[in-house]
């Protein structure tokens, strides 16, 4: 990359998917996701969803040429990519073209789509390794892929190895990475040939049909960091880890193979960041009260959480919350300033639960209860359900944790069906044996949460 420039450009030259899962649709998501400025070379328009491919319609590869011209000659490049590029005028109008520019490449190899139907053709295959693979920076080829090209089986790492180093000094390009998606196992491995030595990148096998687009969007990474101006083993470090990210938070949309989900790599940073300055300003509003909220604190503390939005929280790790809870001494409250993710085991998981039914409600804290915050509660108006331990199926009690999702799920099913569209603000537990009896307060946000609690301490 230029090093005057601000802002990094990267170029996508494929085909567009009207589904939004793979091809220029993957590669622009991905590099925004890395902070790059996407542009586009488009040279087919697909038909096609999670499911099928219904159409191609190829653009000339005049087009195509005018399209990489027209890009470079205003914004540059600071490194490409191809992907689809479906028949043999436009492998070869491209390999021509790139000849004219010494931005770094990478190559997709894209050759079938994820519902089987071909997108390059047979003919466009001899081209694309003779006059295009010698100008790669990187090229990216899956196992069905790796073996088209070299005329080789594929069934173990080692013939993953052979691949990358025959991609490499027999046609030209600079680096392979074979990708080791189709291998069994529980691992997934990606064998880079680079500068004459072997490298691995490891990531534990998702099992999702939300898969869509994987190819795509790990090449896409690669060609926004070497846009960037990281080396290529780096470019594919970061490009392993985003793609593993975004296939475990993959979209699970449509009948067949939903999009993977890049944006996922920036998004959770960002909504852990706003989670945190959310929980930040309702604990500067818990110290400002502390003498009236002291008056809610049980004998087993108090937690206040916060989670992600839904489909990201996936555990307890992804609620925030105060480590060591939070305890009274007289009229005072003792806790720690700073909330962490995970810090929370009981409230968070109450939480979470509580997020399955009604997914906007992120935020909860437990309080203690008696009769007079009973009353309380109804004078406020807020709507309030409840659960009695002594209805808890013994296998569940039994269960460490179990509880706790048991007694949120016996509360809303108790709920009156007039209320089931309105989410609760409160769940009482009545407690048992040993257990004392509390409430859980329930609110979109931690500042939410902690309104609601001054409320009911205002009139204690």
């Amino acid at each position: 990359m230029n090093k005057y420039k601000q802002i990094p450009v990267a170029l996508t030259i494929a085909g567009s998917d009207s589904g939004g899962g793979a091809g220029i649709a993957a590669d622009l998501k991905t590099f925004a996701s890395l902070g790059v400025h996407g542009t586009v070379a488009i040279t087919s328009v697909t038909a096609q969803n999670t499911y099928e491919v219904t159409g191609i319609y190829d653009v000339t590869p005049d087009m195509v040429r005018k399209q990489i011209e027209a890009v470079y000659n205003d914004f540059g490049i600071d490194a490409a990519k191809t992907g689809m590029l479906s028949n043999a005028l436009i492998v070869e109008e491209v390999a021509n073209t790139l000849k004219s520019y010494d931005f770094p490449l990478v190559i997709d190899p894209v050759m079938v789509s994820k519902s089987c139907a071909p997108l390059l053709r047979e003919d466009a295959v001899n081209i694309l390794i003779k006059k295009l693979i010698p100008r790669a920076t990187v090229i990216t080829p899956n196992i069905p892929e790796a073996e088209k090209i070299t005329n080789m089986k594929i069934l173990n790492l080692d013939d993953a190895r052979k691949a990358a180093k025959i991609i490499v000094e027999e046609f030209g390009a600079k680096a392979a990475i074979v990708k080791g998606g189709h291998m069994k196992g529980e691992e997934s491995i990606d064998v880079l040939y680079y500068n004459g030595e072997f490298r691995e990148f490891v990531g534990k096998r998702i099992n999702t049909k939300s898969d869509h687009g994987t190819g795509c969007s790990f090449s896409a990474s690669i060609t926004a960091n070497l846009a960037k101006g990281y080396g290529i083993v780096e470019s594919i470090k970061i490009a392993k880890e985003l793609i593993s990210n975004a296939i475990f938070y993959g979209l699970p949309l449509g009948k067949g193979h939903g999009p993977v989900n890049p944006i996922s790599y920036m998004e959770i940073p960002y909504h852990k960041y706003m989670v945190y300055i959310e929980m930040k300003n309702a604990l500067k509003l818990l110290d400002e009260k502390q003498e009236l909220i002291a008056k809610l604190i049980p004998e087993i503390s108090t937690n206040l959480a916060m989670a992600l939005p839904r489909f990201y929280a996936r555990s307890i790790d992804d609620v925030i919350a105060v480590p060591g809870r939070i305890r009274k001494f007289k009229d005072k409250l003792i806790f720690a300033k700073e909330p962490e993710f995970g810090a929370s085991d009981h409230v968070a998981r109450a939480l979470l639960k509580f997020m399955d039914y009604f997914p906007e409600y992120r935020s909860a804290a437990n309080i203690a209860y008696n009769d007079d915050i009973k009353r309380i509660i109804e004078k406020l108006n807020f709507s309030y359900s409840y659960y009695d331990r002594k209805y808890e199926p013994k296998d569940v009690k039994e269960k460490e944790g179990g509880s706790m999702q048991w007694g949120i799920e016996f509360a809303i099913k108790n709920m009156s069906i007039k209320n089931m569209s309105n989410p609760l603000d409160i769940i009482i537990d009545y407690g048992d044996f040993g257990k004392e009896p509390g409430a859980i307060i329930f609110g979109k946000t931690a500042n939410e949460v902690v309104g609601k609690m001054i409320k009911i301490a205002e009139l204690l």
